[in-house]
């Protein structure tokens, strides 16, 4: 029996199907990423996307289901990439799908990791309730540290990214929908593979 903590023989696992090999394969594009950025584009952008590896590793320790593990990574990158390319600019509303999405996976994510530390029942074999709660929460800390980067990328790093305050309190109420919905979703839907199928919890 091995001595590394469950979190390490999660993240050790090899790849099981066709799925997991897409998450990984997901995960290696972010890293294709960064060095095209390093080579082609500015150190800025590169740095930018590389922000995002140590997120898109985060479902291999939690040991998501291949499916859920391939939004989040997806998700993650093109947010990323969203900046990098100035789509939040360029495309009118493509800041608030992005922070309602990118906001609601990651929430779900954070409450998966407190599920593992035992923090949190896992809501599929209690109250299902809790992430309700919970999952909204951590959705709008989301938003309030991603308005913070933004501001301090503004003030310190190019004038050119927006900050305002309506943007501010229009992407901060975008994120709690995006927590709402991946409170729901971590609620009543198996997102761990270990997960049971279900009770009828409250």
């Amino acid at each position: 029996m091995s001595d590394r903590p469950a979190s390490v023989e999660r993240f050790v696992r090899p790849p099981s199907g066709g799925m997991d090999w897409a998450a990984d394969g997901v995960r290696a594009l972010g890293l294709v990423g960064v060095l095209v950025a390093a080579v082609w584009m500015t150190p800025m952008n590169a740095g930018v996307l590389a922000l995002a590896l140590p997120v898109v590793l985060v479902p291999r320790f939690v040991g998501v289901r291949p499916w859920f593990d391939i939004v989040f990574c997806a998700v993650v990158l093109l947010a990323a990439w969203s900046n990098v390319l100035d789509l939040y600019t360029t495309i009118a509303g493509w800041d608030l799908v992005m922070h309602c999405v990118c906001t609601g996976v990651i929430a779900a994510m954070g409450h998966l990791v407190l599920v593992r530390l035992g923090i949190v029942p896992d809501p599929l074999a209690g109250l299902r309730r809790v992430p309700l709660v919970i999952v909204p929460v951590i959705a709008l800390a989301v938003s309030a540290v991603w308005e913070m980067i933004e501001w301090v990328g503004w003030a310190f790093v190019s004038p050119d990214i927006f900050v305002a305050y309506q943007d501010t309190i229009g992407d901060m109420a975008a994120g709690g929908l995006g927590g709402l919905a991946a409170g729901v979703l971590v609620a009543y839907v198996p997102l761990i593979r270990d997960q049971p199928a279900g009770r009828s919890g409250r």
